[in-house]
């Protein structure tokens, strides 16, 4: 990433970098070479995790091993600092929407982040679509210091599996080039020990190695991420 591209796509240069993951694993698996490309280019990223894991669904010790995984991924990508929303996981639907609101617009007005990155709307998983809507309500333009870009990521096993031409599809036109920060992604993906699974799984080594490999083909080169730019203010 050029400096003239994060002058275009990510606002102040300066400012914070916010990416918004509905469940810990989401930000590594979309945006995780860019992330540590931003990090040595002396970006300082920020990770909201929205959810947090809860009985009957998950066991207490179930949840406190995925943020011990997530930390450990996220030092290794060099992530500033990790901000826990602790939201019902896979039950934001039923959660007060005025609520989700509330809770990404207080982080966004504290950070002032001048780019961030939030899920795709069209991700099958409701709780993805609606921290997509609530990113956009707490991003809205009229206040003083509002973030100039918003980017949406794709993530494997939810962006994959929405309804061809029904839902909203994931067709990129910006890609980050993580050539030099690929291997790093997938390091920290292993340290997800708990979510990693073997191929064919679109959650594999082998799956995030070649999106990544065609994301790059598709701009010649190596290996890239793909994004939908939501809004770029210049």
């Amino acid at each position: 990433m050029s400096n003239h591209a994060s002058l275009a796509f990510g606002g102040d240069p300066k400012a914070p970098v916010l990416v918004i993951a509905p469940h810990p694993d989401d930000e590594v698996l979309g945006v995780g070479g860019t992330i540590a490309r931003l990090a040595d280019e002396g970006r300082e990223v920020h990770v909201a995790v929205i959810t947090k894991g809860g009985l009957p669904l998950f066991t207490e010790e179930m949840t406190e091993r995925v943020r011990a995984e997530a930390r450990a991924a996220h030092d290794h990508l060099g992530v500033a600092k990790t901000h826990w929303l602790d939201f019902p996981a896979a039950e934001l639907a039923e959660h007060p929407h005025g609520g989700l609101n509330a809770g990404i617009g207080a982080l966004v007005r504290d950070l002032t982040p001048g780019l961030i990155f939030v899920t795709h709307p069209g991700d099958i998983h409701m709780d993805h679509q609606l921290s997509f809507l609530s990113t956009l309500v707490a991003s809205r333009p009229h206040q003083q210091d509002y973030p100039t870009a918003i980017m949406a990521y794709e993530t494997l096993s939810e962006t994959n599996w929405n309804a061809p031409y029904l839902t909203p599809a994931f067709v990129p036109n910006v890609f980050i080039d993580v050539s030099e920060t690929l291997e790093r992604k997938l390091e920290a993906f292993q340290l997800f020990a708990s979510q990693v699974k073997e191929a064919p799984h679109e959650r594999s080594v082998n799956a995030l190695r070649a999106l990544a490999t065609l994301r790059g083909a598709t701009v010649h080169r190596p290996a890239a991420e793909g994004f939908v730019l939501v809004r770029s203010v210049i």
